[in-house]
């Protein structure tokens, strides 16, 4: 397969060897350039120290750690970025340092390599100037730990080139990062809200309302974080760096955004942090909350006014880089928007050069609360590509996404021009299943109806997806759980990458395959096999797949789109077309033969295959949840025997019984750690 992309690292501290041990993790090829060896030794050093640490806590082997480590090359030389795709710089927050540096790179480096700043604070525009193909240039500003926080802001500034764009988007994804575009704008997304929120608990403590420690008891409580304010400033650099930035921001948009005299004093007394010593008032806690709320609201209506992002990335940006429960957004719906224009007025009559924010204003005229957009169609060319865009929740499926997603499918259907669609999921995840909360709310309310509609809806759709007269591909690239796995099997055709990944989890969480994946996988694989899947919800690798012959085409990343372009050239296949099983699986096709599901539905060991084999499939099976487990067998031997149609509604048909056992809201409401089923 094609090669994967070469990405250089400048700057070994506690960012550069961040990122460099991110994109090492992801199997992507770094070197990692320092001015000294011995800078280079301590990032090795600290990349080693966090890989060990997720040895004990069972994330990653000590052969993994190796072959992480394996993957970066440690140097002082920049000349061995020479061919590198991407570069990113994490140097000293210094412009003429960083802009020397780009200068050097780009006498040294071939004409496609593209430069990234991890700027937090510098215009990258003034960055650009610095080069001779400010085209190729970009902000990429990753958030600490860059190895453990998801979100990175993608900064295009107004030279940075489409191509070049889209490019950093796709290697951003490539490592497990979940970007959001950002205008090159002071701040950018996160800190333009970090900074004030900040700025204005210190103004709280300075106007005599609550002490330290109440106000970060106050943030913890108020936003849904394990720590609080104060103590994620410490960890993040303290007050000097928290002054440095509201002085940054208040030059820029006003004294709403500068710091006040007690932050000032902190730093000129040398106090890196406020003391957290002292008694936590509970009293205050609304009151604090409260005008924290109201500065998160109107900074981040007031960005999507200025163009710096959209709603959905500004409520992404916060919920990923610092971990809010909900987004300002969310917390807008969630008050009502009457109360959250009341509490954002009572802001802009307190500080004269905060202005309410166009967007609030309208909203509250119309009454109505924001809604988020998670689905998105773009066009390129005859290809219509349809994006899952829920990164935050591995893109889960619910009611809302679904209709989102119809809505994309038929302007994608229907325009004449569009020859295929291509699905694709955000971040990580192509589509990891269905929002569990949505079927443990039904089933709390009895109102299981909802349950029915929803699941009806999404066999209707996904039978579109598979008979359309236009090409449906499915792009996994990622993660697949259920759901996710359903909708990609009901595509045309299934592109995989070889972070790719098919799975059933259902019968652990108490309930079986509910959007067609019992019927599809048993189409591709026969009964017998299929079983074996959906019974011990055993995870398909990409390769796995497509030696079976479920995926289509299977490429690196950077082949993708020529083989988008090669199934889209050929003519429709019968993807249910006979095909030879290799060898390998017949353990797991005898493991399930009729006599055999009977031994394991009784919890006895099966017979006729080998014995180890036998016994830790019996092991895996014991623990899923009975009912469900007798349900999908019952299911699959009458789906086996019709049309995919009338095996859709036999399978609706036994979607109240399923839902209406204790395994099934046992099973949902414990999905990390599924119970000990009763039901029998």
């Amino acid at each position: 397969m094609g090669k994967t992309y070469k990405i250089g690292v400048v700057g070994a501290g506690n960012m550069g060897s961040g990122i460099t041990q991110k994109l090492a993790q992801e199997k992507i090829n770094v070197t990692m350039v320092e001015t000294k060896t011995e800078f280079i030794e301590r990032g090795l050093k600290n990349i080693r120290q966090t890989l060990e640490e997720g040895i004990k806590r069972n994330i990653f082997s000590p052969e993994q750690v190796e072959e992480i480590i394996g993957r970066i090359n440690g140097t002082t030389d920049l000349n061995e970025l020479k061919d590198a795709d991407m570069v990113i710089e994490a140097v000293f927050e210094d412009e003429k340092v960083k802009g020397e540096l780009f200068a050097k790179l780009d006498q040294i480096c071939d004409s496609k390599t593209i430069f990234a700043t991890n700027t937090s604070s510098l215009r990258v525009g003034n960055l650009a100037k610095w080069i001779k193909r400010p085209d190729r240039f970009i902000g990429t500003h990753y958030f600490f730990h860059p190895a453990k926080n998801r979100l990175v802001e993608i900064v295009p500034h107004e030279g940075t080139s489409e191509e070049t764009r889209e490019k950093v988007l796709r290697i951003a994804n490539l490592h497990g990062k979940t970007p959001i575009v950002v205008k090159d704008s002071p701040g950018f997304c996160v800190n333009r809200i970090f900074i004030p929120w900040y700025v204005e608990a210190i103004r709280i403590i300075e106007e005599g309302i609550a002490n330290a420690p109440t106000v970060n008891e106050a943030t913890k409580r108020g936003f849904g974080i394990g720590i609080g304010l104060f103590e994620l400033w410490n960890m993040s650099g303290g007050t000097v760096i928290g002054l440095h930035g509201a002085e940054g921001l208040g030059k820029e948009l006003g004294s709403f955004y500068a710091p006040p005299e007690l932050l000032r004093h902190q730093v000129e007394d040398l106090k890196s942090d406020f003391s957290l010593e002292g008694e936590i008032d509970d009293s205050k806690m609304d009151i604090i909350a409260n005008r924290l709320y109201a500065i998160a609201m109107g900074v981040a209506c007031t960005m999507v006014d200025e163009g710096v992002t959209t709603l959905d990335d500004v409520d992404r940006g916060i919920k990923i880089g610092l971990a809010w429960r909900k987004g300002p957004f969310e917390l807008i719906n969630s008050m009502g928007i009457e109360k959250a224009y009341q509490m954002v007025k009572e802001l802009t009559e307190k500080h004269g050069d905060f202005k309410m924010p166009r967007l609030l204003e309208a909203q509250y005229k119309k009454g109505e609360t924001f809604e988020f957009k998670f689905v998105e169609l773009k066009i390129v060319d005859d290809i219509a590509y349809i994006t899952i865009n829920r990164p935050e929740a591995m893109n889960a499926l619910n009611p809302v996404v679904v209709d989102q997603l119809e809505k994309n499918f038929d302007l994608a259907e229907k325009n004449p021009d569009v020859k295929a669609i291509v699905f694709k999921g955000a971040g990580k995840a192509f589509i990891a299943g269905a929002d569990i909360k949505f079927f443990v709310n039904n089933i709390k309310s009895d109102n299981v109806d909802k349950t029915y509609a929803f699941t009806r809806k999404g066999h209707d759709l996904l039978l579109r997806f598979e008979n359309s007269s236009k090409m449906t591909i499915a792009l996994v690239d990622g993660l697949s759980l259920g759901g996710g796995s359903e909708v990609a099997l009901a595509c045309q055709a299934i592109i995989a990458t070889p972070n790719g990944s098919f799975g059933f989890p259902e019968t652990n969480i108490g309930i079986f395959p509910g959007l067609g994946g019992m019927i599809r996988v048993e189409r591709h694989l026969g009964l017998e096999l299929a079983k074996y899947y959906i019974f011990t919800g055993k995870n398909i690798s990409a390769e796995e797949a497509y030696e079976l012959g479920i995926v289509t085409k299977l490429v690196e990343p950077t082949e993708v789109d020529k083989a988008i372009k090669e199934v889209i050239a050929g003519s429709k296949f019968d993807k249910y077309r006979p095909r030879k099983i290799p060898a390998k699986y017949d353990q797991a096709k005898a493991v399930c033969t009729s006599e055999n599901v009977e031994h394991l539905l009784k919890g006895k060991t099966p017979q006729g295959v080998d014995p180890e084999f036998a016994e830790k499939t019996a092991k895996i099976v014991a623990k899923k949840a009975p009912v469900a487990l007798k349900l999908a067998n019952e299911l699959m031997d009458a789906q086996s025997r019709v049309s995919i149609k009338k095996a859709i509604d036999l399978e609706l048909g036994k979607l109240y019984d399923i839902f209406a056992t204790e395994d099934a809201l046992a099973g949902l409401q414990s999905p990390g750690r599924p119970p000990k089923y009763q039901d029998k």
